[in-house]
């Protein structure tokens, strides 16, 4: 007789992991253990992310994890801009042999891991969210920096791994970005864009940084709304709402000089260029087929391929957990409702 299977609940979650992000912050905050796999390599890195993603399974129980990577090999982002995160430090041959091992390992364990040719795990985390939204799943995307914000909606959202851990990690959603930063989740990539980010060596619109950035989009709209008022109106509209917020908020007004600013040679330019650099692509394959039983990526894993790859690390309480959070079915084939855990509002640094 065929097997039954429990019924599937709406809407199913889609977890996406930005694995570059977890296994650098888990290097540095890790080093000083020096553990060792089984085979005696370097293996606190890869730890730190297993364990901190095992946590954040335990936490949501989503239906499907889906792991985004950087191509080492090629970056179509570098090939535009050759400045593209130039600046940063070597990296550690400790953190690049775990950053080689670590898609490997999560392939092992049954795991899905996309590394998109000359793109990055940020790209994998924007198309995540896509894909979620048309195929009617929520998404979480978990990672240690900003870029993701731009991803947040209705139904994404973004758990920003910090100091702390899991616990202490803020879960962002419209409502709870909109009160850290001043502005809506669909204009994160515009403040952006004006702010720049030092990480990737991408200025940002001079004169016009964390503080000024919500004030003009919050009174504009968006910044196509600037530059076509710039474009036809000499920027009479942008000026005057500046000006009136001003006089409300009792600040000193700010119109004219920001529109100068706006204005000066290479502003639009450089505001342009930012956005077409930090866009996540969105139309990747990803593989995903949650429909087909025993895809890659879907929960319940398989116990046996659990211990041993787990085990491998060679921590018997990781390999514990990994046993009870990824053997067991998520949520949605449950009876019970799914209750994800409440946001962490914390100050972001």
């Amino acid at each position: 007789m065929p097997t039954s299977h429990p019924s599937v609940r709406e809407p199913r979650l889609l977890l996406a992991v930005d694995a570059p992000s977890l296994l650098h912050r888990n290097h540095h905050a890790r080093v000083a253990t020096a553990l060792r796999d089984r085979g005696g390599r370097p293996a606190w890195a890869l730890h730190g992310m297993v364990r901190q993603i095992l946590e954040v399974i335990d936490q949501f129980a989503p239906d499907a994890v889906v792991f985004g990577f950087d191509d080492r090999t090629a970056s179509v982002r570098t090939e535009t801009y050759p400045a593209y995160k130039a600046g940063r430090r070597e990296k550690d041959p400790a953190l690049v042999d775990q950053l080689q091992r670590s898609a490997a390992l999560l392939d092992a364990l049954g795991l899905h891991t996309v590394t998109p040719a000359g793109l990055e795990a940020d790209d994998v985390s924007a198309t995540a969210a896509t894909w979620a939204e048309a195929a009617g799943w929520d998404c979480v995307i978990v990672t240690s920096d900003r870029d993701s914000f731009a991803h947040i909606s209705a139904r994404t959202r973004v758990l920003r791994l910090i100091d702390g851990g899991v616990n202490a990690s803020p879960l962002l959603n419209p409502a709870r970005l909109r009160t850290l930063y001043g502005i809506a989740a669909e204009h994160y990539l515009e403040y952006a864009a004006l702010r720049g980010d030092t990480s990737d060596n991408l200025p940002g619109v001079p004169g016009i940084g964390e503080k000024t950035a919500p004030v003009l989009l919050g009174q504009m709209g968006s910044m196509r709304s600037v530059w076509a008022d710039i474009d036809h109106c000499a920027g009479a509209n942008l000026v005057a709402a500046l000006d009136s917020y001003c006089d409300e908020e009792g600040l000193r007004r700010i119109g004219p000089g920001l529109l100068k600013r706006l204005t000066a040679p290479g502003a639009r330019e450089r505001f342009e260029f930012n956005l077409e650099i930090m866009a996540g692509r969105t139309d990747l394959d990803l593989g995903l087929t949650p429909d087909v039983p025993g895809s890659p990526g879907l929960l319940p894993l398989d116990p046996d391929r659990v211990a041993q790859v787990v085990g491998y690390l060679g921590v018997p309480a990781t390999t514990d957990l990994a046993l009870r959070v990824l053997t067991e079915p998520p949520a949605s084939y449950d009876d019970g409702p799914r209750t994800a855990p409440e946001a962490v509002v914390v100050q972001e640094r």
